[in-house]
């Protein structure tokens, strides 16, 4: 056999399913790029099926940040399943055959389109999960804050285009939810501001890496007005200084568990021996001017102590820029003693990303 016949070996491609935001989308094919897809289909609203020989840079590379949620594509059943007579009972048959074995921890299942009027989806998810949870072994979590983030959990999304199905544990898919997203009801008159779903759904994912706040935790929150995030943190029974130079929202007068204090954020100065357990800042303007004023006020957290930062991003036309950002930003609160866990493009994120630190001692 001469040098040319020998046969040359290629890397495995794995297939894999990505969901990258449609703010996002401008970009999206650079991302998938740089995670090395070799194929792409498009699935759904955000979703990308993708086959790639290094699923690796999914989890590990600056552009994962572009990803909101990931998941190897174990069983992937291409299909109309409102034309598809009996598709519950098959589908929910092949999850056993085909994960039964494997143990998952959980079983959740969500839409390719999960903000579509259509509601069909809606319950063919929820009557697939249901069905399946009959046939399968009694599993560990049965709602998805039950689950450990380190386990493998199954996940499905279903939508006009199939069944896709893959395990994986929620801390590697970058969410607790089927898809990543936990959508928060903003059509309460209560809801101050959409800053408020922010916080929200950021205190739901932090639950992927460290256990939450417990009640009572003091808060410093930086720019607060007009008192969306505040609100929701003082309904989950925390204590909140909020700082601002404009006022928060009538609503919050005489709210327990509230100081407000009407000031330019830059002059602010908490009373000496004031600990704090957490920062956090939503504030518009220059990031680095931003974390400078986190870094100062870090002085008054506790170790380990929490902050919870937005990272707003001029303009996103590639992919550099904003990863550039990024390493300037986490560089500058690395010096300053505040260690980068994680971070996300949350649903009710525009161009911006969340940044969770914690101070090293």
């Amino acid at each position: 056999m001469t040098n040319a016949e020998v046969p040359t070996s290629q890397p495995q491609s794995h297939s894999w399913l990505v969901r990258i935001p449609e703010i996002f989308e401008g970009v999206a094919g650079e991302v998938l790029e740089r995670f090395g897809a070799t194929s792409t289909t498009r699935l759904g609203q955000d979703y990308y099926l993708i086959k790639t020989p290094k699923p690796s840079a999914i989890h590990e590379s600056e552009s994962a940040k572009f990803a909101r949620w990931n998941l190897p594509l174990d069983h992937s059943w291409p299909c109309n399943p409102q034309k598809m007579e009996g598709f519950i009972e098959k589908a929910a048959q092949t999850l056993l055959k085909k994960f039964g074995d494997r143990q998952p921890q959980g079983l959740f299942i969500g839409q390719l389109n999960p903000t579509s009027p259509d509601k069909y989806y809606k319950g063919l998810a929820s009557n697939l999960r249901g069905r399946a949870l009959q046939l399968f072994p009694k599993l560990d979590a049965n709602t998805v804050e039950e689950q450990a983030p380190e386990k493998p959990t199954l996940f499905c999304l279903v939508g006009k285009e199939g069944l896709f199905c893959g395990m994986q544990s929620p801390r590697l898919s970058n969410g607790l939810y089927a898809g990543g997203s936990k959508y928060i009801d903003q059509d309460s008159p209560d809801i101050i501001s959409r800053a408020g779903a922010k916080i929200a759904e950021a205190l739901h994912y932090l639950l992927l890496h460290r256990p939450p706040l417990v009640k009572g935790s003091h808060w410093v929150e930086l720019g607060a007005c007009p008192g969306g995030m505040t609100s929701e943190l003082l309904a989950r029974e925390q204590r909140v200084t909020a700082i601002d130079r404009a006022p928060l929202d009538r609503r919050l007068d005489n709210r327990p568990g509230l100081k407000f204090v009407h000031a330019d954020v830059a002059t602010f100065t908490p009373q000496a021996g004031t600990v704090y357990d957490a920062v956090l800042s939503d504030l518009n303007g220059p990031p680095y001017e931003s974390m400078d004023h986190v870094i100062r006020l870090s002085r008054f957290l506790k170790p380990r102590g929490l902050v919870v930062f937005t990272l707003k991003i001029p303009r996103i036309e590639s992919v550099d820029e904003p990863c550039e950002l990024f390493r300037k930003t986490v560089k500058t609160a690395t010096k300053a003693g505040l260690r980068l866990f994680a971070q996300t493009h949350l649903t009710y994120n525009r161009h911006e990303f969340t940044l969770f630190f914690e101070k090293v001692s």
